[in-house]
């Protein structure tokens, strides 16, 4: 694919279709991190640190600071003691 440099008000833009997006996972308004090297323009996603209530709704919002955590069966050859 390929993509035409714009004039954006007094800068330049380049417009890319929501299927490109949508494949690197990349929303609206998301903040990215443009590098260069050698020529090459890369944009990359932000790094952004999670919130505690981020992280508790991966584990369903129970985070059992105060007890142990059930990571289910063994997958391979764990000990589980």
């Amino acid at each position: 694919m390929q993509a035409q440099v714009k004039m954006w008000g007094n800068s330049r833009g380049i417009e890319l279709s929501k299927d490109i997006l949508r494949k690197a996972n990349i929303a609206d308004d998301e903040l990215l991190d443009v590098q260069v090297s050698n020529g090459v323009i890369m944009l990359v996603k932000a790094f952004k640190h999670k919130t505690l209530e981020e992280r508790a709704a991966e584990f369903g919002g129970k985070l059992n600071v105060d007890g142990e955590y059930d990571w289910g069966e063994p997958a391979g050859r764990e000990v589980w003691e």
